[in-house]
C-alpha cells in the first residue's frame, strides 16, 4: 500500500481517469430550469379590429370593419383560447364610438345645411313654395 500514490493532474488540466463516485445527496450539476411555456398566438382578427378602430379616425369609415372583426375575434378567442381579447374589445369600442361620432357629424351637417337653406333669400325672384304648417 505504500507504493500506491494518488495522482492529481497539474493545474489547468482535467483529470481523465475514473471519477470518484458521487454521494447520493450531491448532484454533479444544478437541476435544469423548466422550459418557458409556449406563448399562445394572438388572434389576427383582434389585431385587425384594433387597427381598423384606430384607423377609422384617420381614414374614415373603417369603423364598420372594426365592429365586424371585433365580434368575430371575440367568438374565435372563446373557441380557441388565443390571446387578443383586449385588442378585440378595444376595436369594438373604437368602432362603436367612431360610428356614433360619424352619425352625429352627418346629422349636424344636415341640420346646418337646412338652417343655411332657410336663411338664404331666393335671388331668382321666384317665390319659394310655402312649407307645410307655416
Amino acid at each position: 500500500m505504500a507504493g500506491i500514490v494518488a495522482y492529481s493532474p497539474p493545474p489547468g488540466q482535467q483529470h481523465y481517469g475514473p471519477q470518484p463516485p458521487y454521494l447520493p445527496y450531491q448532484q454533479p450539476y444544478p437541476p435544469p430550469y423548466a422550459p418557458y411555456p409556449v406563448a399562445r398566438p394572438t388572434n389576427g382578427l383582434a389585431i385587425a379590429a384594433l387597427v381598423c378602430g384606430v384607423g377609422g379616425f384617420v381614414i374614415g369609415l373603417s369603423f364598420i370593419p372594426a365592429i365586424i372583426c371585433g365580434h368575430l375575434a371575440r367568438r374565435q378567442i372563446r373557441q380557441t383560447g388565443e390571446q387578443g381579447e383586449g385588442m378585440a374589445i378595444t376595436g369594438l369600442i373604437l368602432g362603436y364610438v367612431g360610428t356614433a361620432l360619424f352619425i352625429a357629424l352627418i346629422v349636424a351637417l344636415v341640420v346646418i345645411a337646412n338652417k343655411i337653406g332657410q336663411a338664404v333669400p331666393n335671388s331668382s325672384g321666384v317665390p319659394l313654395p310655402a312649407l307645410p304648417g307655416n
